[in-house]
């Protein structure tokens, strides 16, 4: 578990600044996240990652906190519950719903799950984890206090959320491919 400080108003109005500017230079193709599925490919997917999600839910262990941290477990469950303390510290929008509601769509569940079809795929740069982020927008929009893998789920959600509230006001608000 990585301990995370609170930043202030200034410095995330900055990042986010910084993140649009970033974003602009890589190109429109760093913005996309990724394309929809098939809607066979999602309900497979879907079910699929529902019922891995619940198993490792029922197994999975606590991590480890030090003293005055909270405790999270490592199911998909606590990713959510940290990135949502994270996204708390951060100013950043989004509710537990939102999250998982996103999650199921595009990645079933899955923190490792990587898109190789799609147009970023294609280009070389395939969308990765539990919101399936591409690289540079992950880079673009990460939070400081996660970790740098865009496979880690705390650091994934909490990029993704940072981008959705950049981009549409909240991780809430996004129902589909974003």
């Amino acid at each position: 578990m990585t301990v995370r400080t609170q930043s202030t108003a200034g410095r995330i109005a900055r990042l986010r600044k910084l993140s649009v500017a970033g974003i602009a230079t890589a190109g429109a193709a760093a913005a996309v996240l990724t394309l929809a599925p098939s809607p066979a490919h999602a309900a497979e997917q879907g079910s699929a990652g529902v019922a891995a999600a619940g198993a490792a839910a029922a197994e999975a262990p606590a991590k480890k906190a030090t003293k005055d941290q909270k405790q999270y477990k490592d199911n998909l469950d606590g990713w959510i519950r940290e990135a949502l303390d994270v996204m708390k510290s951060e100013g950043i929008p989004g509710s537990y719903e939102g999250l998982h509601r996103n999650i199921m769509r595009e990645s079933g569940g899955n923190p490792n799950a990587q898109n190789n079809w799609d147009v970023n795929a294609k280009n070389g740069t395939p969308s990765k984890g539990l919101l399936q982020v591409i690289q540079p927008t992950f880079d673009a929009y990460h939070v400081n206090g996660t970790d740098r893998d865009v496979t880690d789920p705390v650091a994934n959600l909490t990029a993704a959320a940072n981008y959705a509230a950049d981009r549409y006001g909240s991780i809430d608000n996004v129902d589909s491919a974003y």
